[in-house]
């Protein structure tokens, strides 16, 4: 199988560095152009990271020699590569103007950005879940004139604690979801070294994060209709996130209600049973069991469970009835690698076994 050229948009960044350490050795992929702000641009990669390389494993001393290319200079990444990862650090406004320029010089962008996820004919993908929402790349071609070129993105990190769990559950129509998630400081780009104030402590406030954790489990849930995707109406979702001393993982303490109440047994069933593309197709970043559950009364746990299947896998326990709604549960996902990097690398996986990058 011959390896595709792949740049790294945002490569200084916590998740670009990320990126990094994934794709280094990869199956399919390999990574011919690291690409950031203008102010590192023509530094060494080692010198633009100095002093701020956040991953415990060491940087590859290929790419510590490689050249960082300005993420302007968009005509010298096209010849570098067949696409690339985003993964910046700048507004909405400007990642979404970045993202289009990438996509409309024929470079196909898998994006861990939110500014297009609520991009009509952008897929936000699960790969688990709803990759047959990257049919709309289609539609999405013909609106940017492009042949190859395309966004596609990956959902917030945090609900990917809990909607895993509950798709499976679906086919029991949910009604209502109350989800409070507990969020790794990673999620903010952030180590202990560098955020202090976190140790010891609790913020009970992530800016914006309660709205995407509410909304978009529905647009992950939609349909395809006319070349857009159509979020989902049901099921009623209210949530909380708070910040928590956890260096990685975000959990969730799920309630959930139904319309035709499974049991117990069934629902367990249902976790232990689901696949989805990823699996079927054996692609190199899925984990071999999507859910996994523990019995024990105090499982998961982000320092012993977030790294199942390499970060790639979602953990549940503590199921059981509640007093108030039908059933509640605790979720864990890791979130800079299933929830991040590690996401994106699994839609670029499938979109290119599924031919999107021919």
């Amino acid at each position: 199988m011959q390896k595709l050229k792949v740049g790294i948009v945002g490569a200084t960044g916590m998740v670009g560095q990320r990126f990094i350490m994934l794709l280094n050795e990869h199956p399919y992929f390999e990574i011919t152009a690291l690409v950031a702000s203008p102010r590192s641009a023509g530094q060494k990669y080692g010198k633009a990271v100095l002093g701020r390389w956040k991953m415990t494993d060491v940087c590859p001393e290929r790419i510590l020699n490689m050249e960082v290319i300005s993420s302007d200079d968009v005509d010298k990444v096209k010849e570098l590569v067949d696409f690339v990862f985003c993964a910046v650090s700048m507004s909405k406004d400007e990642t979404k103007a970045l993202e289009e320029r990438y996509a409309k010089a024929e470079i196909p962008v898998v994006s861990n950005n939110s500014a297009n996820r609520w991009t009509p004919d952008v897929p936000m993908v699960i790969p688990e879940i709803n990759d047959s929402h990257l049919q709309v790349i289609e539609a999405q071609r013909k609106r940017l004139g492009t042949k190859r070129g395309f966004i596609a993105v990956k959902p917030n990190c945090s609900i990917q604690s809990y909607v895993p769990l509950l798709t499976p559950l679906m086919k029991y129509g949910i009604k209502e979801v109350v989800a409070t998630t507990y969020q790794a400081i990673s999620g903010a780009g952030k180590t202990f070294k560098e955020w202090p104030e976190m140790v010891d402590n609790l913020i009970p406030f992530i800016g914006g994060e309660e709205e995407k954790s509410e909304k978009e489990p529905l647009r992950v849930w939609g349909k395809v209709e006319n070349g857009e995707i159509v979020p989902a109406t049901e099921p009623v979702i209210t949530t909380q996130c708070l910040r928590v001393p956890v260096t990685d993982g975000h959990t969730a303490a799920v309630f959930v209600r139904f319309e035709n109440k499974p049991t117990k047994e069934e629902i367990l069933e249902a976790w232990k049973n689901y696949k989805g593309k990823p699996q079927l197709l054996e692609l190199p970043s899925a984990p071999e069991q999507f859910i996994t559950y523990f019995e024990e009364d105090n499982r998961p746990q982000a320092r012993l469970d977030r790294d199942i299947y390499g970060g790639m896998g979602v953990s549940a326990g503590r199921l059981r009835p509640d007093t108030v709604y039908d059933y509640k549960f605790v979720g864990l996902s890791h979130n800079t690698l299933r929830g991040a990097a590690g996401g994106a690398v699994l839609i670029a996986e499938l979109l290119y076994r599924e031919g999107y990058f021919n």
